[in-house]
């Protein structure tokens, strides 16, 4: 009765790169299936660009992300696309900001990951597109830069088809269960039966999960991101500008100009609560008005008009933390959440997933991401968004 050996439920960023590592072994046994139309903007993976890093706040994540950069120079040898674009990196950190940089520090000298410390004064110095107080500080890793968001999750699946894996789009998923040492999906009302079944689904994990009886505490949010025609574009190319991170109590971030005529900004965690099925695409003007004022403040020379404005999905756990795990009581489904910052780590999540469903084991370490670990069996767990 298997039609399948695996089924891969979502096909974002996470879902894509699932189905491209799994069809490198398994071809035509690996069924994708996407709710809505592929490289749809309703969830949290498409855009041109996304920030890309070594540096991070606990050494394991900075050990992943150098596993991250290894799985998209893999994907980018075998597609001949160019999917990370290096531009250099700075966290930025007033004397007194909220978030800091001393776990960013310590985890990278942990990791062994060269970086260099730059006053304020220094980094206006090199980059004269900022404008900050003397109580701010720097760090800078030179292997930080772009991921491209949009152009990865199309060379996955197209990769994926090469390779004999069949993907469906705009079928909604109505059941899954498991049945006689299978797993039953029925999406877009044909019945598909498979050995293992992989739910990356984003903003939708729940629905999803709830078929299995099943729920974790994730807060989905909606994000906004505003591209700024800067005064002078050539100043904010990516050979001349790099990402960067505000490591503050409203925390922002954003990028050299890339894939549009304008510098894209955007304010992490707004804390707009959301359903992802009835959430509002406008842009709020509260929102552009909060960027505009750090962007008018702190890189004068972007604050031009509006190019664009638009909105994306976070789909959070209460510390952050990803899930990536077999789900807990049922030994052929595994599933994915990326904490609202796991694009840079895309390849190299569907490549774990991928391992977990064919070989039931993976050589990187998943252990703080597991699905039945003590936060996420709280009723009301604390929530901590920092990262």
């Amino acid at each position: 009765m298997t039609d399948h050996k695996l089924i891969v439920l979502g096909l974002g960023g996470i879902g894509s790169a699932t189905a491209y590592w799994a069809s490198r072994r398994l071809g035509d046994s690996v069924l994708g299936i996407e709710q809505f139309e592929m490289g749809h903007l309703n969830g949290g993976s498409e855009d041109h660009s996304r920030i890309i890093r070594l540096s991070y706040h606990t050494p394991g994540y900075v050990e992943l992300a150098k596993s991250a950069f290894l799985a998209w120079e893999q994907v980018e040898v075998e597609s001949g696309e160019q999917l990370v674009l290096r531009t250099g990196g700075l966290d930025l950190a007033p004397a007194d900001a909220s978030i800091g940089l001393d776990d960013y520090r310590s985890s990278m000298t942990s990791a062994d990951v060269a970086f260099e410390e730059l006053s304020a004064d220094e980094v206006m110095r090199r980059w004269p597109q900022w404008r900050l107080g003397d109580d701010v500080t720097a760090l800078y890793q030179d292997r930080s830069g772009i991921a491209m968001a949009s152009r990865a999750n199309a060379t996955h699946r197209r990769l994926a088809l090469e390779q004999g894996a069949r993907l469906i789009e705009g079928a909604e998923v109505t059941a899954i269960r498991e049945t006689g040492g299978e797993v039953e999906v029925v999406a877009g009302g044909v019945s598909y039966r498979a050995e293992k079944l992989v739910i990356a689904a984003g903003a939708w994990t729940n629905r999803l999960l709830a078929h299995l009886g099943l729920e974790l505490p994730l807060e989905v949010t909606q994000e906004q991101v505003v591209y700024l025609k800067p005064n002078d574009p050539t100043s904010f190319h990516p050979s001349r500008f790099p990402i960067w991170i505000w490591m503050d109590v409203p925390s922002f971030y954003g990028f050299p100009i890339f894939g549009e005529p304008a510098v894209k900004v955007a304010w992490d965690r707004c804390e707009i609560v959301t359903d992802p099925d009835h959430r509002s695409f406008q842009p709020r003007s509260d929102v552009n008005k909060a960027i505009r004022a750090f962007v008018g403040d702190h890189l004068p020379g972007a604050d031009g008009d509006i190019h664009l404005a638009k909105t994306c999905l976070y789909t959070l756990t209460p510390d952050r933390d990803f899930v990536v795990d077999r789900v807990p009581g049922h030994q052929r489904i595994f599933t994915a959440v990326g904490a609202g910052h796991a694009f840079k780590f895309a390849s190299l999540l569907g490549r774990i997933l991928a391992e977990l469903a064919i070989d039931e084991v993976t050589d990187m370490d998943i252990t703080p991401f597991a699905a039945d670990r003590a936060i996420l069996t709280e009723t009301a767990p604390t929530r901590s968004y920092m990262v």
